[in-house]
């Protein structure tokens, strides 16, 4: 978001202007004292008048739960107890809160100033926009912001079909009403990639728009647990495609796509060519081809005046 569209949103916060719809935002911890106090500050210090954030401690030993008593006076509610891994945390979480927009954020990553004003405000003047992504980005270990990806856009079809299949969790919010749709739940029989499967449940029911403008990012440390286990999730992010595709009879095409690569990466004389053109290929080429298909990105000119959030025009 540019500094003076936030300014004004923080100003009109500050006095009152403008009726913000309510923000259901959870934290999952476990033993991260040495990150949890950052990741609540960055929610906090957006000052936001009607947020619903509440905090799911696993059981922490590190002084995690010093952390969180610290700022419980401002939190709607926190429990410590164990728990079957952080998906069942935000689980237990959302069932405890009744924001009508949702999202949530671990105990080591942060919102960027100005991100749950800019979320409000995007649902608010696009009614029909049912969940969204900021701009992707890396927080390194210390806290500073020190990668910002450009803009990235999604489609079903070509989501399923390899191309940008990251969705970054910390930049994605929704409206409890998709959530409902997609079950009301994040899968919590794993212990990873799970947000990617919510994310297939999603778009079952409704577009991904991407809005240039930061909300959530994701720190790079050594103990991510996705940096960690990285081809574990890869594997489980297969399997969910592949689960997908099966219960979607309009992708037969893509079906039967990843029967035959499942077959050709089995030969050695085939497999580096198939690799290339198909494997990597098709994907690198969905990703880059304009269409229909895709909804327009949302952004605010912060030099026309007064601004506006709008479509971009393709």
């Amino acid at each position: 978001m540019n500094q003076t569209a936030s300014t004004q949103i923080a100003e009109a916060i500050e006095v009152g202007q403008t009726t913000w719809p309510r923000i259901a935002f959870v934290t999952p911890v476990l033993n991260n004292a040495a990150f949890l106090e950052a990741t609540i500050q960055s929610v906090l210090a957006q000052n936001y008048p009607n947020l619903d954030y509440f905090i799911v401690d696993g059981g922490s030993t590190d002084g995690t739960v010093d952390i969180i008593r610290k700022y419980q006076d401002r939190l709607s509610g926190w429990i410590s107890e164990p728990d079957n891994g952080m998906y069942d945390a935000i689980n237990k979480g959302f069932a405890r809160t009744s924001g009508e927009l949702m999202g949530w954020i671990s105990g080591t990553d942060m919102l960027h100033p100005g991100a749950l004003p800019l979320v409000a405000t995007v649902f608010r003047e696009f009614p029909s926009v049912e969940w969204i992504n900021g701009r992707q980005n890396i927080f390194n270990e210390d806290g500073m912001t020190v990668k910002v990806y450009p803009i990235a856009q999604w489609s079903r079809y070509r989501f399923l079909a390899g191309a940008n299949q990251y969705i970054q969790q910390e930049g994605t919010f929704w409206r409890r009403s998709l959530w409902d749709k997609a079950g009301g739940y994040v899968d919590a029989s794993r212990r990873f990639a799970s947000d990617f499967e919510l994310w297939v449940r999603f778009f079952r029911h409704a577009q991904l728009y991407s809005v240039d403008g930061l909300t959530g990012g994701y720190r790079a440390h050594g103990d991510a647990l996705g940096h960690v286990h990285n081809q574990l999730c890869i594997r489980i992010q297969r399997e969910t495609i592949d689960a997908e595709l099966d219960r979607a009879p309009e992708f037969g095409s893509l079906r039967l796509l990843r029967r035959i690569t499942r077959v050709l990466m089995r030969i050695p004389k085939v497999r580096g060519i198939w690799q290339r053109l198909v494997v990597n290929g098709l994907p690198w080429l969905l990703y880059r081809i304009p269409g229909p298909d895709l909804p327009p990105v949302i952004e605010c000119d912060p030099w026309n005046y007064p601004q506006r959030w709008s479509f971009r025009k393709k």
